[in-house]
């Protein structure tokens, strides 16, 4: 097959892979022949589409013509335009769906002090301020032989701030990093300060909450004679109370997935996205969580969305969510729909419209249970929707601190970042996952070569995330890759 037609209504079809120009293709009863190349990814007029008229791919305008546009003929960024304003109204219209049936399953993980359960026993450094980045670099480097039996690894977070911001800049970094210190990854933290910085310790301590005092421990490095004298001997102290925890099964119930995408390609919304949907579907029907973030990757397909939302009240957050970000756009003077990025349309996606009805497929059909804001923690079973913006790091960052165990990354392009959670990088064509095997984790292009199902594909992709939250490693975590990235909107003093 080397087209698809994914909704009946559509008047585009999709290439799986290349169509040369003359060549005849047969795709859902439509026969067409190509009056130029169309690139795999790309889109292909099934029909004629007059100036003005909608462009219609998954079930949904995507675009209007801005001309003429004749049966054959290449669909993208010369011929269509977004049709997307900074305005938009919403009525919450409830839809909902079956959820398949799904065997009770389990992982092996570690069981904490409070209950929680986790997928890595790790020990952490999260610098309060970005002053002590390099300190914590020299601790992690200088301790290395403390990563031995149960204890995963020992990890630090560089970061720019905690210092030189104010307001809701320094209220976001002090909550992103008290959320980190709370994932349940980390079997212990150390929190790293300078002494001098905005976010002081006491200010940290109060948002942090109460903590164990075994697993969470402090040190202001200006306080010290020798900071890495005393912080070796601190993080011996946490590598022995880490050291205590040892894998055991836990359901498949207790799992919170985090779901992503980037560099994003034509084949995103076709494999990658709806096998991770397929897979939230499965792991919500086991009593699991799924978390679904990049709010401005919404614009265009919210209404997809906002229909299963599980009651009224979920909804209204939701679309405040929505029109939030967007004021956040136009108060930088931005329009709403300046995405998608060059890479992206290199790979087939021509509006964000079209970007964001693949984007959500990745929150498959189980209904909305929550909306939460920037690194507000999952508290409800079932998927949940995290305010943050597009941009990888940002994003992943952001649910890591929202509890996510683990993050499902699609991308048609290829990407080697990872965030502090484990990051799975699942390819939505096979070619990628073959020329980049040191970045790619799982191949979900498989059903666009017609070897499995998308339904086939999330079974195989819940059995991997079972595997990896028993410990076989990601390509990120082999290599050693493990960043955040925190949101900010204010000034730098």
């Amino acid at each position: 097959m080397k087209a698809i037609h994914i909704h009946p209504l559509d008047n585009v079809a999709v290439a799986l892979e290349d169509i040369r120009k003359g060549e005849t293709i047969t795709v859902d009863g439509f026969e067409v022949t190509a009056l130029e190349d169309i690139g795999r990814g790309h889109k292909i007029a099934l029909s004629d589409i007059a100036e003005g008229s909608a462009v219609t791919k998954y079930g949904n305008t995507i675009a209007a013509a801005t001309r003429a546009i004749t049966k054959g003929e290449w669909v993208h960024t010369h011929n269509v335009k977004t049709e997307l304003s900074e305005e938009a109204e919403y009525c919450y219209d409830h839809k909902v769906y079956d959820l398949p049936e799904v065997a009770p399953r389990t992982f092996m993980g570690y069981r904490r002090a409070d209950g929680r359960a986790a997928i890595r026993n790790e020990i952490w450094i999260i610098p309060i301020v970005g002053c002590v980045n390099g300190i914590a670099k020299q601790l992690v480097e200088e301790n290395q032989d403390l990563v031995s039996g149960s204890i995963d690894g020992l990890y630090y977070f560089p970061h720019p701030f905690g210092c030189s911001q104010l307001g809701d800049d320094l209220a976001q970094t002090k909550k992103l990093l008290t959320a980190l210190v709370k994932h349940p990854n980390a079997g212990a933290v150390l929190c790293l300060g300078l002494g001098c910085e905005n976010l002081v310790l006491d200010m940290f301590k109060e948002a942090l909450g109460e903590y164990d005092s075994d697993r969470v421990k402090f040190l202001i490095c200006q306080e010290v004679p020798d900071e890495l004298e005393a912080g070796s001997a601190i993080l011996k102290e946490l590598a022995d109370y880490a050291g205590t925890f040892r894998r055991e099964e836990i359901p498949a119930s207790e799992l919170v997935i985090g779901m992503k995408c980037g560099g994003s390609d034509g084949l995103s919304g076709i494999t990658a996205n709806p096998t991770v949907g397929r897979f939230s579907d499965r792991l919500i029907a086991l009593g699991g969580s799924t978390v679904l973030t990049e709010v401005p990757e919404m614009f265009g397909a919210e209404n997809i969305l906002f229909s299963r939302c599980e009651n009224e009240e979920v909804f209204e957050k939701a679309v405040k969510m929505v029109n939030d970000f967007k004021k956040y756009f136009t108060d930088h003077g931005q329009v709403v729909y300046e995405n998608p990025s060059p890479g992206n349309k290199a790979g087939g996606i021509t509006t964000l419209e079209d970007k964001s009805c693949g984007c959500v497929q990745k929150g498959g059909s189980a209904q909305i249970v929550d909306v939460l804001s920037y690194a507000e923690p999952v508290t409800k079973k079932g998927l949940n929707v995290l305010s943050g913006p597009g941009n990888d790091l940002v994003s992943a960052t952001d649910l890591t601190a929202a509890g996510a165990h683990m993050i499902l990354f699609t991308t048609g392009r290829g990407t080697p970042f990872g965030a502090p959670a484990p990051t799975v990088k699942i390819s939505t064509n096979t070619a990628l996952f073959e020329k980049k095997s040191s970045w790619i984790d799982f191949n979900a292009g498989t059903v666009a070569d017609g070897k499995e199902t998308l339904d086939e594909a999330g079974d195989r992709l819940l059995d991997y995330v079972l595997r990896v939250a028993s410990g076989e490693l990601t390509q990120t975590e082999k290599h050693g890759i493990r960043e955040i990235s925190i949101f900010k909107d204010g000034v730098v003093l």
